[in-house]
């Protein structure tokens, strides 16, 4: 019987995450968190004969998270530029995932055609006890598994 072993687990303080805006290359070091999820689009199928209703994959869709320290103006002048002139904004987004006690390797993964959803604007917090972080909810519109993980 095969086992995993402990340090093949993958630690996500190893990662990186590498956004680029046009031609503008930047490693998000800033970054907190970060996941991207697909989601299958689905459509109900009702069938004679049958009590369940079936279900039909008819697309996906690409919704994603980034959890940022509150320490750049980046996205909010993007935005801003957004509602001054209608000019909204793309950017691709790879996260790499590689932890070198993990005999799995890294895996690496281009997220395109990101679109934020909303930016915070402005924020305080005069009784915090942690540093200032933000949210940014984006959606994707394809993506490329440029290296996947070894398997065990």
């Amino acid at each position: 019987m095969a086992y995993m072993n402990v340090e093949d687990t993958i630690s996500g303080k190893q990662a990186k995450a590498i956004i680029k805006i046009g031609k503008q290359q930047e490693e998000l070091f800033y970054a907190k968190t970060g996941e991207a999820t697909i989601e299958k689009t689905k459509a109900d199928v009702p069938m004679l004969g049958k009590t369940s209703i079936g279900k039909k994959t008819m697309g996906w869709t690409g919704t994603g998270t980034l959890t940022i320290y509150y320490v750049t103006s980046k996205f909010r002048q993007l935005m801003e530029e957004y509602a001054a002139k209608g000019t909204d904004f793309y950017f691709e987004l790879m996260i790499v995932n590689e932890d070198p006690a993990s005999r799995t390797g890294k895996q690496s993964v281009t997220l395109k055609r990101c679109n934020l959803d909303s930016v915070l604007l402005a924020k305080f917090d005069a009784a915090g006890e942690d540093t200032l972080e933000e949210e940014l909810p984006f959606t994707f519109e394809d993506f490329t598994i440029n290296t996947p993980f070894t398997a065990l």
